[in-house]
């Protein structure tokens, strides 16, 4: 596969993605993932804004996965319409809950974590492949941060020298209990799905990410990219937000 190189696969159903539908999804609200902030979804909102969508970016506080459902819930709450809801990383288990608000039509994963109703974030890891360049210091406190060291290498190794320093120091910490808490019901149950995977990511087993990904129904993009995909491949992600805002609204009828 070449760097930039593209390739879609169906949805995990006998049905092929219907044609767009007349009326394309307006409303797109972006969550970003632990160890960030919305910053990093920039380039992925200009270039939505400029195709005529209405982004948002929650804030999330990573204080607990309750805390980010709030965080996010009240984003949809003002929005005017159906709304295309998208997470990377820890930012795809907040979806999963939070897409069960009703102006939610359709579900973007971007590397993203999708566990099933009942299971927990931690859990998804069982039975792959571990990812050493992925390594969380932990503090007293609960909170953990990606070491710096392996930072670049493990979160954002197709990002430059210097975006991935400014990644890796403008850290957010996450509390570590909540990769405990269970999804209460799973969004991708009832909603359309599409995901993005990082064919480089060296955070998240790509066996894991395609399971999850499988598992939820969703049309699957791959691409040549790190974990930082939402910044480094924003052209590509962006593309797959626009494409399920034209088709979330057929595939759900």
């Amino acid at each position: 596969m070449s760097e930039h190189a593209l390739e879609n696969v169906g949805r995990a159903t006998p049905h092929a993605t219907p044609p767009a539908s007349e009326k394309s999804i307006k409303n797109v609200v972006l969550v970003h993932g632990a160890f960030a902030d919305g910053a990093g979804w920039r380039k992925v909102y200009e270039k939505l804004t400029a195709e005529g969508h209405r982004v948002t970016i929650v804030q999330n506080p990573l204080t607990s996965l309750q805390d980010d459902i709030a965080a996010t819930l009240r984003v949809l709450d003002m929005q005017d319409g159906p709304t295309i809801l998208v997470g990377h990383s820890w930012g795809g288990t907040v979806i999963t809950e939070a897409g069960n608000h009703p102006a939610v039509a359709g579900l973007v994963y971007v590397s993203a974590l999708a566990p099933d109703s009942g299971e927990n974030t931690a859990g998804q890891y069982e039975g792959f492949a571990p990812t050493p360049n992925f390594t969380i210091d932990v503090g007293d406190d609960g909170f953990g941060f990606l070491n710096h060291d392996t930072f670049k290498i493990g979160f954002a190794a197709d990002a430059s020298d210097e975006d991935a320093a400014f990644l890796r120091d403008s850290q957010v910490p996450i509390n570590m209990s909540a990769f405990a808490t269970p999804v209460a019901h799973a969004a991708w149950h009832d909603k359309p799905a599409w995901a993005v995977i990082a064919t480089e990511d060296q955070s998240f087993d790509q066996a894991m990410l395609r399971h999850m990904a499988e598992r939820a129904g969703a049309e699957i993009t791959y691409v040549s990219a790190s974990h930082a995909v939402f910044m480094t491949q924003a052209d590509v992600v962006s593309r797959v937000v626009h494409v399920a805002a034209e088709h979330a609204l057929a595939t759900a009828s």
